[in-house]
């Protein structure tokens, strides 16, 4: 057996919906502050975050001795991004602007050891953080979730969830409700908006695969598991400092100082 057991899908097979903390920020304190939280996983963003490759051999070290999975979003559907973040040791990826099966195809053959994809031989840090015999066992571990963000994707949805190795999508809320016209933000309200998030679920959990959604609020995430999402993002570590330096503010000024 493997040495490297990747603690998202265990979550999954446990039957639980996983809590995902959100990371924009590059830094080993906020890591660590964030980690206190016992999320379930934690994504290194590195497509509107400010991490680069050097930050995420940081932070991978951190969320990996939190006991969480670590994910990172990629900039792109970059086969040498994506072999990158892997090999510095991500258990998995969530790859931006999916919108065909054929990009799929690419980004989970980017993911995975032949024969079931492309994915080239070096995992430099990987094998040392996650088992010396980690590429005989990886590809059923690492976790690959498409991000379905746009009118095309939506249109090609059931030919992109059945790209072998994919393990399941992950919504864009922002980017969705901008495609269809209803401008960007989280927390989705408008009709047309949560039909097009409740097909997609529907879609993914009728072909076997998990269903993973942005979220701003806890309560509006709690509401996503509620209704069947997999995995839910609550907000991240740059809107939670924000929210909380504005409170504390706020706070001292009610007091008339």
């Amino acid at each position: 057996m493997s040495s490297f057991s990747n603690p998202l899908r265990q979550v999954w097979a446990e039957g639980r919906v996983a809590a995902n903390g959100w990371l924009a920020v590059p830094s080993v304190l906020s890591v660590e502050a964030m980690a206190v939280a016992g999320w379930d996983v934690m994504t290194v963003d590195m497509q509107h975050g400010t991490a680069d490759y050097a930050d995420l051999l940081s932070l991978l070290p951190v969320i990996e001795k939190s006991g969480s999975a670590s994910l990172v979003r990629v900039p792109w559907v970059d086969e040498a991004a994506i072999m990158r973040a892997l090999d510095a040791g991500a258990m998995g990826i969530i790859a931006p602007m999916i919108e065909t099966a054929a990009d799929a195809e690419r980004f989970v053959s980017a993911c995975l050891y032949p024969p079931e994809g492309g994915r080239s031989s070096g995992p430099i840090r990987a094998r040392l953080a996650l088992g010396a015999d980690y590429q005989q066992h990886v590809n059923r571990e690492i976790v690959t979730l498409a991000m379905i963000e746009t009118k095309s994707a939506v249109e090609d949805l059931e030919a992109i969830l059945k790209v072998p190795g994919l393990t399941g999508v992950y919504i864009g809320p922002s980017d969705l409700g901008s495609a269809f016209g209803h401008g960007p933000g989280f927390d989705r309200a408008e009709s047309e908006v949560l039909d097009l998030i409740e097909h997609i679920r529907k879609t993914t959990a009728a072909a076997g695969l998990k269903c993973c959604l942005h979220c701003g609020t806890p309560s509006y995430a709690r509401g996503a598991a509620d209704r069947g999402m997999d995995l839910v993002t609550i907000s991240s570590d740059a809107r939670f400092i924000e929210a909380g330096a504005i409170e504390a503010v706020s706070q001292f000024r009610q007091s008339g100082v």
